[in-house]
């Protein structure tokens, strides 16, 4: 029946909501391709002229990776409504790779490190019982912390400039998030559920109105800008300097593996069984992303934790609505003032935008926690040595900066490291003597 969750995964809604809802997941989580192109742009010294191509190959492959994810062919792909962007921290590493080598060797290591995912999957897919609802509800809980922070940068701006904290800054990322809170409390059926994208479409209007957008440069460049494969050359293959990016892969399978069980709780499947299944095919879709990804210039491609959020919010489980927005991301790739419309939008109010869904991901790992009973001596330690982990780095950031440059990459990813130091930790006071945690008692009004 279309009206439980699980049936709602396939459902097919009217053009118009399909196109509408699509949208709204790619608008919210625009800022992240072009945050990652404009971050290596800076660091590589690219021209104008590479860094649209490379923002049009990231927009492309997002949208081949999200309609991998959505329909899921031969295995590859999770057949759920996920969203594909570039991660933060492999950018940062293909950066490093880049400056320490060159560009063709960053490219490299992309391929080799998407070659592993199939490799490794096999054996991967045998721990997967050692990631129960406890070790995913802390992980998303560091996640929605983690992205927060994200946002709030995206909205203060960058420390020590002028325009730091600045007044029309935060009062556009308040109207923006009034906005959002306002239609969701106040509008009903299908409206409501574009409270999210409404919210976002008044802070740009608001923005405009104050004079902080500007459209001049949007049709200034070429209609069509399609992306060639290898636009540094001839990838170059070396394994010891690809060993960040390949170590990375490993904390990438750890992150999906927690999404993909996120995502089926909200679909409404319960058994654990179910939902780790299709963890080994998200897996496979976040591999084939990411091998196109190197083949057209950027870094992994991965499923994204943020698209979670909105569905929670929105209700709106149709994995054919994220293949829509799939489709909204080719054709932000092919048609350059489509993206460059995106990328006029303020991040204070992306930020605020992204605020909310974030904090809607924190909510769900609060949720898997709750069923959990934290007052048992195992669960409480797990729980607590794995925020405390994972929460460093992100409440002090540059703890780690005297270590060596490959340990500092990984201690300094707090979610990585709550979510392995939750799952170690879980395998010793849970597994080892087989003394599962008990469930939470129902609360009874």
């Amino acid at each position: 029946m279309k009206d439980t969750p699980t049936a709602q995964v396939d459902e097919l809604y009217s053009p118009q909501r399909m196109i509408a809802f699509g949208l709204q997941h790619v608008l919210v989580m625009a800022a992240s391709p072009i945050a990652a192109v404009f971050l290596m742009s800076k660091a590589l010294g690219f021209d104008t002229a590479l860094t649209t191509q490379l923002l049009s190959a990231t927009f492309l492959v997002c949208g081949i990776g999200t309609l991998i994810q959505s329909f899921g062919p031969a295995g590859i792909g999770a057949k759920l409504p996920f969203v594909m962007l570039p991660g933060g921290a492999p950018i940062i590493l293909f950066i490093l790779i880049a400056q320490q080598t060159d560009l063709p060797t960053a490219s490299g290591a992309v391929i080799l490190s998407a070659l592993l995912y199939f490799l490794i999957v096999p054996i991967f897919k045998r721990f997967l019982r050692y990631f129960p609802s406890l070790v995913i509800g802390i992980m998303l809980l560091l996640v929605a912390i983690n992205l927060a922070q994200i946002s709030g940068k995206l909205i203060a701006g960058t420390p020590g400039t002028a325009n730091f904290g600045s007044t029309d800054n935060l009062l556009l990322a308040l109207i923006t998030l009034a906005s959002t809170v306002l239609f969701a409390r106040l509008l009903k059926g299908m409206c409501r559920q574009l409270a999210i994208l409404l919210g976002l479409m008044v802070g740009a209007l608001s923005a405009a109105l104050m004079g902080d957008i500007s459209v001049s440069s949007v049709g200034s460049g070429p209609l069509l800008a399609l992306p060639s494969p290898f636009p540094f050359g001839p990838p170059k293959f070396d394994l010891i300097a690809a060993l960040p990016l390949l170590l990375f892969t490993l904390i990438s399978m750890v992150e999906a593996t927690g999404q993909t069980i996120a995502l089926n709780e909200v679909l409404g499947k319960e058994n654990e069984a179910e939902q780790q299944a299709q963890v080994p095919n998200t897996i496979r879709g976040d591999g084939l992303a990411s091998l196109l990804g190197g083949i057209f210039g950027t870094s992994l491609i991965i499923t994204s934790g943020e698209n979670i959020g909105i569905i929670r919010a929105t209700q709106v489980r149709s994995r054919y609505v994220t293949a829509v927005g799939g489709l909204f991301l080719i054709l932000f790739g092919v048609l350059s003032p489509l993206s460059a419309l995106i990328s006029v939008i303020p991040a204070s109010v992306i930020g605020a935008t992204g605020l909310v869904v974030f904090a809607i991901v924190g909510t769900m790992g609060i949720d898997m926690l709750r069923k959990v009973d934290l007052r048992g001596h195992a669960a409480m330690y797990v729980v607590a040595t794995a925020l405390a982990v994972g929460l460093l780095p992100i409440v002090v950031p540059g703890i780690y900066d005297q270590l060596p440059s490959q340990l500092r990459l990984l201690l300094s990813n707090g979610v990585a490291m709550g979510a392995l130091t939750a799952a170690v930790l879980n395998y010793l006071f849970i597994h080892v003597g087989q003394r599962s945690p008990k469930a939470a008692p129902l609360q009874h009004s």
